[in-house]
């Protein structure tokens, strides 16, 4: 069968603290990986959007996900799993590329998320991770003027990020299975996109 596509198919993750710019650049490459392999779709695996829909529900369940998220609290593991793998069962075929934006942000995830990318087939998925300076995290976030975007609301997404994330992204630089790389977040987001591509060899 001839190989239509144009380009090698990607799978990327990407890791950083709140402010580093990780929607940023999952929404480039979506964009450059449509424009540039335009046979191909590209998924965009953001748990965030799937939670605030889940929250519109009106069901139990969404109205406990409200409770605990307003009180700006992880939620138990299973729903975060729940999350992804709904979309992946629901929209992955094995041919897209795949963008994730927001997965294992607790140690339990990374191993259920790794045997899930090793089930579907996607040998070495590209994991980035997006590190950026607390000044220069804190200094955007609060020119971003959202309402939770205080001093302290600030430092207690660091202490959440360092105690939850920063374990499972130490399961990723270790695993075989995946590539990890670094990438300074503390450049314009368009030298960033450019080690973006650099690292995904696009």
């Amino acid at each position: 069968m001839l190989d239509f596509y144009n380009m090698k198919q990607v799978t990327c993750v990407f890791f950083g603290l709140s402010g580093s710019g990780k929607g940023t650049q999952a929404k480039l490459l979506l964009k450059y990986l449509e424009e540039h392999d335009s046979p191909r779709k590209a998924l965009y695996v953001e748990t965030g959007a799937r939670f605030r829909e889940l929250q519109e529900k009106g069901t139990f369940t969404s109205v406990k996900v409200k409770e605990v998220t307003t009180a700006g609290k992880f939620l138990p593991p299973f729903l975060p799993i729940w999350n992804w793998t709904g979309f992946l069962i629901e929209h992955y075929t094995g041919a897209e590329h795949l963008v994730f934006d927001g997965v294992c942000r607790q140690p339990e995830e990374a191993p259920i998320f790794d045997s899930a990318l090793q089930f579907y087939g996607i040998e070495q998925p590209t994991i980035i991770l997006l590190e950026t300076h607390r000044e220069e995290i804190k200094d955007r976030l609060l020119k971003r003027g959202r309402y939770d975007d205080t001093d302290e609301k600030i430092d207690e997404r660091v202490k959440a990020f360092e105690n939850s994330a920063l374990p499972a992204i130490t399961y990723f630089r270790k695993a075989p299975t995946c590539r990890f790389v670094t990438v300074n977040g503390d450049q314009t987001i368009e030298e960033v996109f450019v080690d973006v591509k650099k690292a995904l060899g696009i």
